[in-house]
């Protein structure tokens, strides 16, 4: 989830949103580095979009992402059920996770849990499940050899060319065969599919992406 914000007089339009951990294996220099890895993806795009000014007039904004993060383990779920701060997605952080998977509440959520190991060494996790918290599914067609790089919403298993996988010299969709998601980039059409140019922008400039799932997760525990 987060909060557009609409300049004119730059020709920019920033998304404002901020990342808060709580769990055991939330610490500050983790929130930290999450909420630069998700800044740094989105950015690296250069994204622009088009936004009609006018009845025949469109007017070309570049999009910039803009985080924050928190670390904040004395967070109630109270905290969460009573937030009203568009910009604020919680998220549980711990080294077990059922599934072995990081996951969010839903396409347009503002709350997740996420393994640790997931978002260790530059990895692409949470630029991915920011995503998700904004309005992004994963795409249809999970076969995309020949179409060169893969964008950040493709999910692991995707089958991709063979310099993307996880072992090139492996047969596509064989073990080792499938996407390695630390390939994965934000690309223009991940932008594109934000459709940040149809938001309704408030007469101070700011829009509102995703929604309040306001979830509180407890601890997983391994059986």
């Amino acid at each position: 989830m987060g909060e557009a914000e609409l300049h004119p007089y730059s020709d920019k339009l920033t998304i404002h949103a901020a990342v808060i951990i709580y769990g055991d294996a939330a610490n500050d220099a983790l929130v930290i580095q999450i909420a630069k890895d998700i800044e740094n993806f989105w950015n690296e795009a250069n994204g622009i979009v088009q936004i009609r000014t006018g009845w025949f007039y469109r007017k070309t904004y570049g999009v910039v992402f803009k985080m924050e993060g928190f670390c904040k383990p004395d967070l109630t779920p109270q905290d969460i059920y009573e937030n009203t701060n568009p910009r604020n997605n919680y998220f549980r952080i711990e080294e077990f996770a059922h599934g072995n998977i990081s996951f969010v509440d839903g396409i347009n959520s503002n709350t997740g849990y996420f393994k640790l190991q997931n978002l260790l060494d530059n990895s692409s996790t949470a630029a991915h499940e920011f995503g998700h918290t904004i309005g992004l599914n994963h795409p249809h067609d999970l076969d995309i050899r020949g179409q060169g790089r893969p964008g950040i919403m493709y999910p692991r298993g995707t089958i991709v060319d063979p310099q993307f996988q996880y072992y090139p010299e492996v047969a596509p969709g064989a073990e080792g065969g499938t996407l390695n998601p630390f390939t994965r980039k934000v690309l223009q059409k991940d932008i594109d599919d934000l459709q940040l140019n149809r938001l309704s922008f408030n007469a101070a400039g700011f829009a509102t992406l995703g929604a309040f799932s306001s979830v509180w997760h407890e601890k997983h525990v391994e059986v």
